[in-house]
């Protein structure tokens, strides 16, 4: 199994900065990409920002140039740091991991999400 731990969600005034960690534990054998979905208030689940294991990133447009992702293979954690917070940035905030088990297929593993609200 594969655990997912999100810290870092808050309240925050708009314009202000969070960051949030994701901290992957359990029989890991392969990842492949971890990364961030957030979903709001009768909005869908949607991508926020991605980071392959070669290091390669994608962001949604509404967040380029605001937010930035980073990962520590070693600690297999991944980071998000959002700056210039804005009120449409409220959301649960999911972490994922797309990855493998020593005895299992390749899949997404999801964390339990953390809320993050800005206030304007």
């Amino acid at each position: 199994q594969v655990q997912l731990v999100e810290s870092g969600g808050d309240l925050v005034q708009a314009g202000g900065s969070l960051r949030l960690s994701c901290a992957a534990s359990g029989s890991i054998f392969s990842i492949y990409a971890m990364g961030w979905y957030r979903q709001a208030p009768g909005k869908q689940r949607e991508l926020v920002a991605g980071i392959t294991s070669g290091g390669g990133t994608n962001y949604a447009d509404s967040v380029k140039g605001r937010f930035t992702i980073s990962r520590d293979n070693a600690k297999n954690t991944v980071y998000l740091q959002m700056n210039s917070l804005k009120p449409d940035d409220t959301a649960v905030y999911y972490c994922y991991l797309d990855g493998s088990t020593h005895w299992g297929p390749r899949r997404v593993y999801w964390g339990q999400g953390t809320q993050v609200t800005v206030s304007s």
